[in-house]
């Protein structure tokens, strides 16, 4: 870490913090998990992950991308210290996969899993927060079944629960995130990103609301509600240690597993991702990530904390804000400890519709249309896995039509798709192993075989 680039640091790292600071308290919301762990995490990727990793401007913190598995997790541990053991399992893990010299292994996922994998996320992002948008936060799995009844005479239910305040801010944060990304405005205010200034107009339409005496103002049950402080006794009390017990029952180990796998390769794609965008064009060791994200995710669990992995929305936010070194990235974890010991009562304002709205535009960057035409475009090997990907996961987490895997979804929908990416590579490797042509002479037929450098022998039974 030099110093010399405090100059371009510093401004970097507030605006990395502006932009994780909703996203925490949106991803925690998303989890099924207090606020206060969302922030947790937040400053152990910004300062202990900032610190051991060797990337210059990647930021690590609580991931949109695991608040499915988080929220599944937590409902059937049926507790969330009992989760946290498999958190701290999780964090081991990853530092065993960085001795193993694991790094490289997000090359052996095909794109087309990878992509199956987002997309669910994404839908089960949008899926989840809808309940949040309107007011209806009566679901207790997170499953869409929960919110749409199957009963077609209590059908419409839920929206008689709908609360007109809640969804005015929610429709108003959307729009204020989607005007604020045009290009006239993000050329011009391009450091303020789009969902702190959603949070900051849903806070001021709900107190103009309440000073109103209107109808539509939003109650304290739809509010973010983070405790104060009073001494540092109650301080160190808001954090929740593990339930020691869980390290020996089975259920949290295959969480903890899941959690590695899945944490660790979207970490691995993000630091791909970011090393292509940095200007100076250089390269992370992956390896030495793996050991850093794993010292995060064991100390996140050891005091209450959310998974974390290397983010692509902050870690972009980080580069394009100018930053050099890694110090933005610890600079902003100091700015979110500095928030929450100076500062938690003002979090209290903020509606979770908003924060429900910010993730709601996250799910649907995740799983755009345009994906998958592209996927479909690409050829059957590629939608073939992709969509067996998406439909095992939504099946699972979604739909809960295999009740006994509820929560395991991400990890069966990603066997599922690899498995059938295996057997669309042997299929193609079966069918073009080998060009066989023959031709006629007078002497007799001339038969010609090109063998392909995949030939094995499994295409015996064809060349017979």
């Amino acid at each position: 870490m030099n110093t010399k680039h405090f100059k371009t640091d510093l401004p970097s790292g507030l605006v990395v913090f502006l932009v994780a600071l909703p996203l925490c308290l949106g991803i925690s919301l998303a989890s099924g998990a207090p606020f206060f762990s969302g922030l947790i995490s937040g400053i152990i990727g910004g300062i202990v992950i900032g610190a051991l990793s060797g990337s210059r401007l990647s930021v690590s913190g609580p991931a949109a991308g695991l608040a499915a598995l988080v929220l599944a997790s937590i409902t059937n541990l049926g507790a969330f210290d009992l989760f946290l053991c498999a958190v701290v399992i999780a964090g081991g893990l990853q530092i065993l996969m960085s001795v193993a010299k694991l790094g490289g292994i997000a090359n052996y996922f095909p794109s087309s899993v990878v992509n199956g994998l987002l997309t669910s996320i994404g839908i089960l992002i949008i899926a989840k927060q809808i309940p949040h948008a309107v007011g209806y936060d009566k679901t207790e799995t997170g499953q869409l079944v929960d919110f749409v009844q199957d009963d077609w005479h209590e059908l419409f239910t839920p929206l008689r629960h709908i609360d007109v305040g809640v969804l005015i801010i929610c429709v108003i944060s959307i729009l204020v995130i989607l005007l604020w990304d045009r290009p006239f405005i993000k050329k011009r205010i391009k450091f303020i990103p789009g969902a702190l200034v959603a949070v900051i107009v849903a806070v001021i339409v709900n107190e103009i609301f309440k000073g109103s005496n209107s109808a539509f103002a939003v109650g304290k049950e739809h509010l973010v509600q983070i405790e104060a402080a009073k001494s540092f006794g109650d301080f160190l009390g808001f954090f929740t240690l593990p339930d020691f017990n869980g390290f020996m029952k089975s259920e949290v180990w295959i969480t903890g597993v899941m959690i590695a796998i899945i944490a660790s390769l979207e970490t691995l794609l993000s630091i791909e991702a970011i090393d292509n965008l940095d200007p100076q064009k250089r390269l992370t060791n992956t390896n030495r990530e793996l050991f850093a994200q794993g010292v995060g995710n064991s100390v996140a669990g050891l005091i209450g904390g959310l998974p974390i992995t290397s983010v692509i929305v902050r870690s972009s936010a980080n580069v394009h804000a100018g930053a050099q070194s890694k110090f933005s990235t610890i600079f902003h974890g100091i700015l979110l400890f500095v928030c929450v010991v100076a500062i938690p009562t003002l979090l209290n304002y903020i509606p979770l519709s908003a924060l429900a709205a910010i993730l709601l535009l996250t799910g649907y960057k995740l799983c755009k249309l345009s994906v998958f035409s592209r996927m479909i475009k690409n050829g059957k090997y590629q939608y073939i896995p992709f969509f067996v990907t998406v439909l095992v996961i939504l099946g699972i987490d979604l739909f809960g039509l295999y009740p006994p895997m509820k929560g395991e979804g991400l990890l069966i929908g990603v066997v599922a798709g690899l498995i059938a990416a295996f057997g669309a590579v042997l299929h193609g490797n079966l069918k073009n192993s080998y060009y066989f042509h023959r031709d006629k002479h007078q002497e007799g037929d001339v038969i010609k075989i090109r063998l392909s450098e995949e030939v094995s022998f499994l295409n015996k039974a064809s060349l017979r």
